[in-house]
């Protein structure tokens, strides 16, 4: 049964699907929904649950969390988190393992900075 619009959620995981180079029909198969169904949820026909968003989460490896904020059911975290700076004082991280993990986060924040400016 269709729900509300829910654009932003569905361009969020036909976004996110196409980055992992994962097909609708392979994506429908890991997240147990039909390939229809997840056409409809990706072209914001169709407003998916909870529970479908988790699966479909699980599909693409990334957090369900992530889905719930795209689809409005969780708010956004409002409150800035300096990564950088909580890698440094953790203290049972090495010199090494900081600065990999600082290369990493900021290579993802990059990578994340270009998509929003190619949409």
């Amino acid at each position: 049964m269709p729900g509300l619009p829910t654009g932003p959620v569905g361009d969020y995981i036909r976004t996110q699907r196409r980055s992992a180079q994962v097909s609708l029909r392979q994506l429908a198969k890991l997240a147990g929904v039909s390939n229809p169904y997840l056409s409809q949820i990706e072209r914001g026909l169709r407003k998916p649950s909870a529970e479908i968003l988790q699966q479909i989460a699980k599909g693409l490896r990334i957090s369900a969390e992530t889905l719930y904020v795209q689809a409005g059911i969780l708010e956004e975290p409002t409150a800035d988190v300096d990564v950088p700076a909580a890698i440094r004082r953790d203290q049972r991280l090495s010199e090494r393992h900081k600065q990999v993990l600082l290369e990493v986060y900021e290579s993802f924040c990059k990578e994340t900075a270009q998509a929003k400016g190619a949409t």
